[in-house]
């Protein structure tokens, strides 16, 4: 497959994603106005079908993208976590660094980004936490996994069983985790 089918390919899956986060910021601006026009109806709770079958497929190959964490971390910093369940977390450490790889589950819409920076610092055991981080990892309501940053190099790995039902549910249209777009 030459260069550019992969990258027309790239941009028709991003597009509707791209489209959706400027939708999504355009009615949360117009939600925080104050002013309130009545003559316009309510429009109904939730996504329209035709969204839906307009995201369907980005919405699949997100999910597929949702079952597993592989990153590899380049960086400055020394830390270690183990989880099992999203609460069943324990790490302790610091590191700032650069990430490669997949980015594991969403727990809200937003695009898997497979490259870019985070940074955590701190000690906490499930929901106990004296950490602060910027663009680190949200894990996974069911995730399993481990990571560590052993002084400029470090992994992040997990998988999530949870992620594999909202894939099968998702053909159907139902979305368990709350992560389409």
């Amino acid at each position: 497959m030459s260069v550019f089918t992969r990258l027309a390919l790239f941009a028709l899956l991003i597009m509707p994603l791209t489209m959706a986060s400027m939708v999504s910021q355009a009615e949360e601006a117009a939600s925080s106005d104050e002013v309130v026009e009545t003559t316009q109806a309510a429009e109904p709770a939730g996504k329209s079908f035709g969204h839906r079958v307009l995201f369907y497929l980005p919405n699949r190959v997100c999910d597929v993208f949702d079952l597993v964490r592989l990153r590899v971390r380049f960086g400055p910093g020394v830390d270690v976590n183990a989880r099992v369940t999203k609460y069943g977390e324990v790490h302790a450490g610091a590191y700032t660094s650069f990430f490669v790889g997949l980015h594991g589950p969403r727990t809200e819409p937003r695009i898997p980004w497979p490259v870019g920076i985070e940074s955590r610092a701190g000690a906490g055991i499930s929901v106990v936490d004296v950490s602060t981080s910027t663009g680190a990892p949200t894990y996974g309501y069911g995730e399993v996994g481990a990571g560590f940053q052993a002084g400029i190099i470090g992994l992040d790995l997990g998988a999530d069983p949870i992620e594999a039902l909202d894939l099968v549910l998702g053909f159907l249209f139902i979305d368990l985790t709350g992560d389409d777009f």
